[in-house]
């Protein structure tokens, strides 16, 4: 008696796929970073300054996007191409959730983030 799943061999995907897959979300993730560090030196280089709070939310919008970025790779990576792609957007969504989330704070809030 033979098990049917030990029958079929798995197929791995080429790496270069793998690459390129995550190479394009990455471009999209990097985008968010370098926006939130076009935002934290435009802040920080006004008149006031930054204060605690401020230093700490911006600098968290650019950490947030590469930690995500790895989870969502090491999460989706070996799974077939469809769902990595799928955990890629998941977590590129989440991240915009947070961006906006933040620039909505900065635009209503950004006195307290200020020296």
């Amino acid at each position: 008696m033979t098990s049917t799943s030990a029958a079929a061999p798995l197929r791995r995907r080429p790496v270069w796929v793998t690459v390129a897959v995550s190479g394009a979300f990455g471009l999209f993730y990097a985008y968010v970073v370098w926006n939130a560090v076009t935002l934290l030196v435009a802040q920080a280089s006004g008149p006031l300054g930054l204060n605690a709070l401020g230093w700490a939310v911006l600098g968290f919008t650019i950490v947030f996007p590469i930690v995500a970025f790895g989870v969502a790779f090491a999460v989706g990576y070996r799974r077939p191409l469809g769902e990595f792609a799928l955990v890629l957007l998941v977590g590129l969504a989440v991240v915009a959730v947070l961006w906006v989330n933040v620039l909505a704070y900065a635009y209503t809030y950004g006195a307290q983030l200020l020296g």
